[in-house]
């Protein structure tokens, strides 16, 4: 648990005797702030909405004062524990169960999707007195009549605002309509949106409403340092980091699940001891992972949210955010992996140059700065290398029979007439060529307006054409013109109407995995069943491929260049169509995630309405800022 509340102890909270019997146990003399302020209401019935960061101790100030209330002689459920994830339903269920351990007769079940049906049936029969699960398979199994909520007496929703997120929200009210009118209702969220206020008017019934601040233990125990660095050299810069950072175990998390495995498989390349955590591998894969980094068998987990979601690992000494969080209370949530109950820990934030307004929105959210630190430099990298040579050489002196190794070379010395000094030097280049112990070259320090080591120039020429010709500019975009039409190229990409698609998910979607400002992509034209883009000449080869495996709607792009098209066919279809009608520019300041498809963490997609008629024909022309209807 987190610094304590030293004003108050948990025996004198009204606990259950035999639960403050096993808090003692577990070595929990005080409570954290949350605790102290929630447990009482809790035990005393009273609704409670509660808002507190990742790490603050939240899941013993609902369980304590509940485990009390619990009647062991009942079957059936008495409390139902509604997660966004597996992992988290899992670690709240074992919460429960260390909380509970003087209990006679108490049994604690979590539900999940992954989990066979068979084996959550058997333990259903057992009459569990607490539920801890997904919403998903909660209703798979109210639907198949397995479980019964007429029992229940509190029902809690933790981390409501990722479950909202998720697009459990209609779940959740489903799941509210089977239990009892008269029930106790527990929320409790990192962050408190509209949403959420939403939830609690119409689900609360007269709550006690408690908040920890936002700046509070979690971060504050926690050394945060962010590092601007282009997209191309992101790889460069964090296996640096990984060589002069001297960490235990190290969380890095990326948006995507198949960034999971392309990093994870990259840092093993570099000999890293480094496996992936997504949502696509089974549960009993991902617990293997978990418990692989826990033993010391792995040094880093490559995750995205969602998966690392509840995921609490005392080895955890780092963090890296090796794609910042599009939602500043995520970047909470990650860091909060690392610096728990009351240990120091240290996040590092990878920061494109395009994206230091999402560097400001954290530190509005925390109310502190993220200190800058400068990517390690070649000389250093190189002193840090010879100094564990040095070391490798001296702990191999001191703890190896090297007899054998020195006849040998006093052979080759003497017959191949060779100086030990120059043997010397020709085996410690061998040994060094795969990692070398003289690092060269620096990445360039990126500027203002790169986007990617090869198109930085260009941007920041264009950025200088376009403020000295800003009148030029917008007379152009007045007559419909396009002054950026010779370098752009047409591509088709594999997603259209009938997969929900709009132009703001596509610009957002290409504009965040290719590094590219949304204002130098051109015309978009939806389809059907695919939809054709103007982008930038010169595209990269390494970017060009990552756009292929890059889902809007859950449909991967799978780019490919328009045959028999560029600028100049790009400026004579434009030309062809009609008169625009002008309308509201798109919002180019969309969240670059926004509308690419996120499946829920029981493996079910959310519900999703389909796309009217009325967004047939539409067409964006962004690089004049207009819509067109056909």
């Amino acid at each position: 648990m987190d610094i304590p509340d030293t004003s108050t102890c948990f025996g004198e909270l009204g606990l259950d005797p035999i639960v403050a019997q096993a808090v003692r146990d577990l070595g929990y003399e005080t409570p954290t702030a949350i605790q102290s302020q929630c447990i009482p209401h809790l035990l005393a019935g009273r609704d409670l909405l509660g808002q507190a960061q990742t790490g603050t101790g939240k899941t013993a100030a609902f369980a304590l004062p509940l485990l009390s209330r619990i009647d062991a002689s009942l079957g059936g459920p008495q409390v139902l524990v509604l997660t966004p994830t597996r992992e988290l339903a899992l670690q709240v269920a074992e919460a429960f169960q260390g909380y509970a351990r003087h209990i006679k007769g108490f049994h604690v079940l979590p539900i999940y999707g992954g989990q066979g049906y068979r084996l959550q049936l058997s333990q259903l029969r057992r009459n569990p007195q607490v539920i801890v699960g997904t919403p998903g398979r909660i209703m798979d199994h109210i639907r198949r009549g397995t479980l019964s909520l007429q029992g229940i007496r509190t029902l809690v929703l933790d981390e409501a605002d990722e479950m909202l997120n998720m697009g459990f929200a209609e779940d959740i009210d489903w799941i509210f309509e089977q239990a009892p009118e008269e029930r106790q209702v527990a929320l409790f969220s990192a962050t408190m949106p509209p949403a959420i206020r939403r939830v609690a008017q119409d689900r609360l019934i007269d709550p006690v409403e408690v908040r920890i601040a936002a700046d509070s233990e979690t971060v504050d125990t926690i050394d945060q340092h962010h590092c601007v660095v282009t997209r191309f050299h992101k790889l460069d810069i964090l296996t640096r980091i990984l060589e002069m950072e001297p960490f235990d175990g190290m969380l890095i998390f990326v948006r995507t699940k198949n960034a999971t495995t392309e990093l994870a498989d990259r840092l093993k390349a570099h000999g890293f001891m480094a496996e992936p955590l997504n949502g696509d591998m089974n549960q009993e894969m991902r617990e293997r992972t978990v418990e692989r980094l826990k033993q010391g068998q792995l040094d880093i987990l490559v995750a995205t949210d969602v998966a690392a979601r509840g995921l609490d690992v005392e080895r955890i000494s780092h963090v890296v955010n090796y794609d910042i969080p599009t939602d500043p209370s995520a970047y909470v949530h990650r860091i909060g992996r690392t610096g728990r109950a009351g240990r120091t820990g240290r996040a590092i934030l990878l920061v494109e140059p395009r994206e230091r307004g999402l560097l400001r929105a954290i530190e509005r959210t925390i109310r502190r700065g993220v200190p800058a630190m400068e990517p390690p430099t070649a000389a250093a990298l190189s002193e840090s290398r010879i100094d564990r040579f040095t070391d490798e050489l001296r702990k191999t002196l001191t703890e190896q029979d090297l007899d054998f190794f020195y006849r040998l070379l006093s052979r080759i010395g003497q017959e191949q007439e060779m100086e030990m000094l120059d043997i010397a030097a020709a085996l410690a280049f061998l040994n060094q060529r795969e990692r070398p112990l003289d690092v060269k070259e620096d990445p360039p320090r990126p500027s203002r307006r790169d986007w990617s080591s090869e198109r930085g120039e260009r941007s920041q020429s264009r950025g200088r054409d376009r403020e000295r010709g800003g009148r030029r500019a917008r007379a152009d975009r007045a007559e419909g013109q396009d002054h950026q039409g010779g370098d752009l190229v047409r591509y088709r990409i594999e997603v259209g109407h009938r997969h929900g698609a709009t132009p703001r998910e596509i610009v957002g979607a290409i504009a965040n995995e290719a590094g590219l400002e949304g204002r130098y992509i051109g015309r978009i034209d939806i389809h059907d069943d695919h939809s054709m883009v103007d982008l930038p000449k010169g595209m990269p080869r390494e970017i060009y491929n990552h756009l292929k495996r890059v889902f809007v709607r859950g449909q991967a792009l799978r780019i490919s260049a328009a045959n028999g098209t560029g600028a100049r066919s790009a400026r004579d279809s434009r030309r062809e169509a009609p008169r625009p009608r002008l309308g509201p520019a798109p919002d180019q300041a969309a969240r670059p995630s926004e509308g690419v498809r996120r499946r829920r963490a029981d493996g079910t997609a959310p519900h999703r309405k389909p796309p009217g008629k009325a967004s047939q024909g539409l067409r964006i022309d962004r690089a004049s800022d207009r819509k067109l209807q056909d």
